[in-house]
This record gives structure tokens, C-alpha cells and sequence, in this order.
């Protein structure tokens, strides 16, 4: 701790007091001194072992992230025992790489001691311990950067970014993996929350955080520490009162302006295209949710709050099928590239609710050609709402299966039971064909402006909280996805105006609220098995 606080803060400039560079022990508040020190303490000098192996720190935008990712790692470079260690920062862009990088670098020419013991090579982001020929590399990430590493140190900075990067969890393994025969080392994990909502490593790594904070899951060699507002204060919205910003914000008064905060507040305050979500997100530490973009569908805006109560429905298909008294279904899907969607959307025996359940298959195309997502793909594959299709037909033959699942349990009506997409559907309904669907169960549902009357439906259905959800996360995506384009008196939702972002189960829904509007009745119940998948 000695080393960490003697270590120089040269953007904070002079400290008048001794007419030299503000130090960490002299700048830092409390709590950044308190984290240093439960990483350095949890080190056994006796038996070489390293208590906390990993730990992970959320903060807010501003709060010194990037200095105690500089300080706590060029301490262990100065003070380490292990001849030609390797320790190592690890960042998703080049740009946040120079922000850990620039500070550590300042650090040591800020002081004639550390200059001759540290060697600076800018050009490849090393420093070396001349004395030890111990190092630290800081890296922007992809897997070639850190294959073959022995890092016993690894920190990892602005972890959210890496939630979108498909190869990251693999990637931070290839990392850590030199840890296994070095027991002094450790894992790092320096974060804001993520301006989307949480996706890929981040996310799995965020929730993890939080059980072992919450007591859910025990496990002592792991170190959260996470600035979040608790809920009960988020649902009174006490977050939108600047006297309560230090909960998030450590340093407020130090490297965090209040007053900066205001003015970046009251610009976006009476905002409706989602940057008060942002502002939230950055500097509160508020999950980013569902819907909001200024041109984000309306429906978005009550998607979360429609999840279906679990003395309604648990959102399993099972309890699906037994509670309802009648289905309709919806499919869409595009190319080989887009996901294939279905929709099961059905009508509560007692409340008269409608449930709607959804299921996606994306083929392999979709991994290959939208590297971008496929973190957030993985994630849904992990829920159970997502398949991987093995081969070209994989995704139209289970879809069959499903609908004949609720056909033989007598809950499709006789006729216009499953709206279709009109293009691209020859296969399937072959596939239906031979699986005893009459062609007037089968509808081709007009598409563009034309589903108007199935999209504002669906948005007052959901404010009423007669449509209610399973509370999947694929749809938590697709409903966050949908962009909504005003056509005269007509509203679009398409995958054309929503580019990338995949939301062919959305639209397979709305195909679905088509054919319920109708208010059909089923063919009659039926004795039928449960197909899982």
C-alpha cells in the first residue's frame, strides 16, 4: 500500500501543499484506497496463496477507473517476487487501452526511482522491471493478443464492451489460464454499466456479482464490488435526485463534478430517444431496459411490465398448453441469415388473457454473418428460446412439431390458425401439409403497413395488461429492436427499418394477434404428448 499511495496522479497537476504531482494516498477518497487494499491484504506471504482470485468492480463513468487499473497493476510489477512475471491489462479497443496505459506510463516518469527501475516500450504498450524482468503488457483484446500468456494478474477494463464480443468468456480464459500454477494471481474485472442492455460476458459476469453480493451464491476468493442503487429506491425514482448521485458515484467531489452531473442532467431530462437512459446508464449505473429510442415501437415502452404473473403462468409451453382454450400461431422469418420465427399466442381458459410464448432458430449463416449479435445469440440459446440449426431443415421440422403438439391437443382452430409470412413459406407448408394441417388452418398474413391494426392492438393489449408475456429474453431483444416508421395512418415495423437487429418472433407475434383478433374457437381437446426440445 506503501508503493500504490506514493504512486503519482499527474493529470491532477501540483499538489500546492508539497510542490509535487498529487499522489494516489493524497488524492484518493476512502473507498479506492479500501479496494486496493482488499486486493494487496488477501495475499498470504506465508503459503504464496491469493485469497481473492477474482473481483469486480462497477463504478460510474469518471470515477478513477482507469488510474486504479494503472496503480494496482504497476504496484504488483514493482513489488512482485516472480522472476519474469507477466501481468496484464486487458481492453477491448485500442482507445481504452491508451486510458490505462497513458496513466501508468505518467506514473513512472513522475518519479526518478520508479524511471530507472521500469523500463517504457510505448510502442507495444509494455513495461518491464529491470530488475525482475518481470512485465506488464497492456493489450487491446482479440484472441491472437493473449494466446499463450502466463499472466499470474490479469485486470480487465471497461468489461461491458466486451459483452459484445462473440469470442470474450474464450478469450479471457486464453488470459487467466496461467493462473493455474502461479497461486498468487488474480483476476480483475473494472466496469460501467453498459449503454444496451447487458449482453454476453458481461452480463453473466454482472449477475454472478451480484449473487455473490446478495449471499445466493458463497464463494469467498470472489471480491464484488458494485455501485447500484437499490431497487426500492430505483421503483420510488429517488435516482433522479442529484443528492442521491454519490451512491454510485465514489469520487463525487473529487474527479466527479455534481455540478457537471446537473448540466449533463438537464439537457436530457425531458428526452424521449433514450439518452436520459444513457445519462442513467453511465453515470448512475442504471440497467439499460427495453424500448428507448425515439423511434422505438410504443409497445416496448410496457413490454417489461407485461410479464406474466406466476399465479397467471410460470411461461413454460407445458402450463401453456393446459390454461389456454384456444391457439394461434405466427411464423416469419427471412434469409438464411435472418432468425425463423414462431409465435404461440393463446387465449386463457378463465381470465381470457392472451399468452403469448415465443421460440427462434437461426441456421449457421446467422453466426457467420452477424458476428455482431452473436453474443446476445449465445445468450438465448443458453434461456432455451434460440436453436442452433444443424442442418437446412432442422428449424422447419421442429417448428412442425410444435404446432402439432397443439393441434393434437385440440387448441387450433378450424380455420386461420397459423398466420404466415406470404414469402418464402413453400417449404413449410409442405412440411404441415404432411403433418395433417388443412390449408385453411394455414393463412398468409399481409405484411408492411397491413399489420397496423395487429401493432397497435398488441401496444394497448400490453398496457391493459390483457397481453401478457413469458418473460424471454429473446423477446426482451426483439421488442427493443422494433423501430416504428409512421407511414400516413399507417405504422411499419419491419426488418428494413430496424437493419440488423433481428425481430422476425416480434413479427411472427403480431402475425399471431391477426388471427386471434378473429376470436376463433378451438377444434376441440384431443389427448396429445409433449414434444421437448
Amino acid at each position: 500500500m506503501a508503493v500504490f499511495e506514493a504512486l503519482s496522479v499527474v493529470d491532477l497537476g501540483i499538489n500546492p501543499a508539497t510542490d509535487r504531482y498529487w499522489t494516489i494516498g493524497e488524492s484518493a477518497d476512502q473507498w479506492l484506497l479500501d479496494f486496493a487494499r482488499a486486493i494487496f491484504g488477501a495475499y498470504d506471504a506465508e503459503t504464496g496463496q491469493q485469497l481473492i482470485r477474482q473481483g469486480m468492480l462497477l463504478v460510474s463513468k469518471k470515477n478513477t477507473k482507469s488510474t486504479i487499473a494503472a496503480g494496482i497493476m504497476l504496484t504488483e510489477l514493482i513489488c512482485g517476487w516472480r522472476p519474469s512475471d507477466e501481468n496484464l491489462i486487458l481492453a477491448p479497443t485500442i482507445e481504452v487501452a491508451g486510458n490505462s496505459f497513458k496513466p501508468a506510463c505518467d506514473m513512472i516518469r513522475a518519479d526518478e526511482e520508479l524511471d530507472a527501475l521500469l523500463h517504457i516500450q510505448e510502442h507495444i504498450r509494455l513495461i518491464t522491471n529491470r530488475a525482475t524482468k518481470a512485465t506488464l503488457k497492456v493489450v487491446a483484446a482479440d484472441s491472437a493478443t493473449v494466446s499463450g500468456k502466463k499472466a499470474s494478474r490479469v485486470l480487465v477494463d471497461e468489461l461491458w464492451l466486451f459483452g459484445e464480443k462473440n469470442n470474450a468468456d474464450a478469450m479471457f480464459r486464453e488470459a487467466t489460464g496461467g493462473q493455474a500454477s502461479r497461486p498468487e494471481g488474480y483476476t480483475l474485472f473494472l466496469t460501467t454499466q453498459s449503454d444496451k442492455p447487458p449482453a454476453g460476458v458481461f452480463k453473466s459476469k454482472l449477475e454472478y456479482a451480484r449473487d455473490v453480493r446478495d449471499g445466493k451464491i458463497a464463494n469467498p476468493k470472489f471480491l464484488p464490488v458494485l455501485y447500484e442503487f437499490p431497487q426500492d429506491m430505483i421503483a420510488a425514482e429517488k435516482h433522479h435526485d442529484p443528492a442521491n448521485w454519490y451512491v454510485t458515484n465514489p469520487n463525487l467531489g473529487r474527479s466527479v463534478s455534481l455540478d457537471f452531473l446537473k448540466d449533463e442532467y438537464s439537457e436530457v431530462e425531458n428526452s424521449e430517444d433514450g439518452t436520459k437512459q444513457v445519462f442513467f446508464a453511465k453515470h448512475l449505473n442504471i440497467e439499460i431496459g427495453v424500448g428507448l429510442r425515439y423511434d422505438a415501437w410504443v409497445g416496448a415502452l410496457y413490454w417489461e411490465g407485461a410479464q406474466a404473473p406466476v399465479e397467471i403462468w410460470d411461461g413454460t409451453l407445458e402450463q401453456f398448453l393446459e390454461i389456454i382454450e384456444v391457439a394461434t400461431a405466427g411464423i416469419d422469418g427471412g434469409g438464411l441469415d435472418d432468425l425463423l420465427g414462431l409465435a404461440l399466442l393463446g387465449r386463457h381458459k378463465v381470465t381470457k388473457q392472451w399468452l403469448l410464448y415465443c421460440r427462434a432458430w437461426a441456421q449457421a449463416d446467422v453466426f457467420e454473418r452477424r458476428k455482431d449479435i452473436v453474443s446476445r445469440l449465445n445468450d438465448f440459446i443458453a434461456e432455451g428460446t434460440l436453436r442452433r440449426c444443424d442442418n437446412p431443415t432442422q428449424d422447419l421440422v421442429e417448428i412442425a412439431d410444435l404446432l402439432e403438439a397443439v393441434k393434437d391437443a385440440g387448441l387450433f382452430p378450424e380455420q386461420a390458425a397459423i398466420g404466415l409470412d406470404p414469402q418464402g413459406v413453400t417449404t413449410l407448408v409442405d412440411e404441415l401439409t404432411g403433418r395433417g394441417f388443412t390449408l385453411e388452418q394455414m393463412l398468409a398474413v399481409p405484411q408492411g403497413f397491413r399489420l397496423s391494426g395487429a401493432i397497435w392492438g398488441s401496444e394497448r393489449k400490453l398496457k391493459d395488461g390483457t397481453l401478457i408475456h413469458a418473460g424471454q429474453k429473446l423477446m426482451d431483444w426483439c421488442a427493443g429492436n422494433a423501430k416504428a416508421e409512421q407511414r400516413g395512418n399507417a405504422v411499419l415495423i419491419t426488418k428494413q427499418v430496424a437493419g440488423k437487429a433481428k425481430i422476425d418472433p416480434l413479427i411472427a407475434a403480431f402475425n399471431a394477434v391477426m388471427l386471434m383478433s378473429r376470436n376463433p374457437e378451438a377444434q376441440g381437446e384431443k389427448s396429445y404428448q409433449m414434444l421437448i426440445l
